[in-house]
């Protein structure tokens, strides 16, 4: 009896101990944290969500960032290398006219998911692709929430005061989401306010890049984070933003390869370049130096790269050209809001009403051209068909899954 009787109260001190435990914890997710990252000798590797251009890929030190007090300054940038809808607020009507049918009715397509039912086909989309209606197969489509490493969840931006789960898809806008959800916080101080940021057109693009860190359920709350998350992903709002995969490429080529990085040269340029290049010799040490000699990756080394299954063997996808199916996980994470950037400043003004937080700020404005897809002509015209093929099943589920419609001009017909 004395054993039994020992048992029942370990037992019950255990059970308050627990619910003490979840109670002080409960308190603590109250807010919004923002901590910078641990280590800034990367810092060029962390996401770039293509809103904004910095005047500068190198990393800026912590001191250099808080004495910001206004926003990045946008630089032209002289390339003969087509620009991406993000790098030019320009028309280009002589690209209108030459645009073939098959760009048209992509284009038709976007402007259909624009209108008042859109929210509910981009759901169903996802649905179809995640139960299996459209015979696309992909890893990871029949998993649950529970068995996604925690590793895979760190692009999910949670606010809790306003009830918030974001999930980030670098290339789409992001900067600036990060840009309203730090003022949607009150975490940050202006400098030269003296107060917290009011204003997301005020918030230097380097503290979304280089303070925005996630708050990572599992390293703060330990054996309760399955728990809470679960809570969160059930009762909080939940959204993600989403273009053109084929564009979202282009884009992060250009900006990544387009102009010296070091870190991206070093960690990814110079093996393009051996694997795919034929370059003799050893490479520059520098980005620098090899654009300078006039060494550089091309988008078919690129897209090369991207194929060659040895490349997820050193390494997952850097989170620039990783599917955002990998991203975000849409079948295991109900999302209520799903943006396109090609739709940007109607799904913005629209979910800023859903969140309620419409009155408190306006989001930032940015280039964007509605005609994207008028670039892939020039991008893929060195990219023979078969490829082509290949890098569309690599990327498929994220195009049936968020309503882009099969290039099937860049698939099945020579360009000029």
């Amino acid at each position: 009896m004395g054993t039994w009787r020992s048992l029942r109260v370990a037992f019950i001190l255990g059970s308050l101990f627990m619910l003490l435990l979840i109670i002080a914890y409960w308190d603590d997710i109250g807010g919004f944290n923002l901590y910078p990252f641990q280590d800034l000798k990367h810092d060029s590797l962390h996401s770039d969500c293509g809103s904004q251009r910095l005047s500068s890929d190198a990393a800026l030190s912590a001191s250099t960032i808080g004495a910001r007090s206004g926003p990045s300054v946008s630089l032209p940038i002289t390339s003969r290398i087509p620009l991406s809808p993000e790098d030019t607020a320009q028309t280009h009507p002589e690209e209108e006219q030459k645009k073939p049918p098959w760009e048209n009715a992509r284009k038709e397509r976007s402007r259909v998911l624009a209108g008042d039912g859109d929210q509910d086909v981009r759901k169903q989309m996802i649905a179809d692709v995640c139960s299996g209606k459209n015979n696309v197969e992909f890893p990871g489509r029949t998993r649950v929430i529970e068995q996604i490493p925690y590793r895979e969840l760190d692009h999910l931006i949670v606010d809790d005061t306003h009830q918030i789960i974001y999930c980030y898809v670098p290339k789409v806008a992001c900067t600036n989401w990060k840009k309203v959800l730090v003022v949607l916080s009150q975490a940050l101080i202006s400098p030269s306010s003296g107060k917290p940021y009011i204003d997301p057109e005020a918030v230097p693009a380097e503290l979304g890049k280089f303070f925005f860190h996630l708050i990572r359920f599992w390293h703060h709350y330990g054996s309760l984070s399955r728990y809470l998350m679960a809570l969160k992903l059930q009762r909080y709002t939940k959204f993600l933003f989403v273009r053109d995969p084929f564009v979202r490429l282009i884009s992060a080529f250009r900006n990544k390869f387009g102009r010296p990085n070091e870190d991206f040269y070093k960690q990814f340029g110079s093996v393009m370049l051996r694997r795919f290049g034929n370059v003799s010799g050893s490479l520059p040490e520098t980005a620098a130096e090899a654009f300078a000699a006039g060494i550089k990756p091309t988008f078919k080394q690129f897209i090369a790269y991207l194929l060659d299954p040895e490349t997820e063997k050193d390494g997952i996808f850097n989170e620039h050209w990783r599917q955002v199916y990998r991203l975000c996980h849409p079948c295991q994470v109900k999302y209520d809001f799903i943006g396109h950037l090609e739709t940007l400043e109607e799904d913005t003004d629209r979910l800023l009403k859903i969140l309620k937080v419409d009155h408190l700020l306006h989001f930032p404005s940015g280039a964007h051209n509605l005609t994207s897809t008028s670039w892939e002509r020039d991008w893929f015209a060195q990219i023979p068909i078969a490829t082509r093929k290949e890098l569309y099943k690599l990327y498929e589920p994220d195009f049936e899954m968020f309503g882009y419609a099969k290039p099937d001009g860049l698939l099945q017909q020579e360009l000029d």
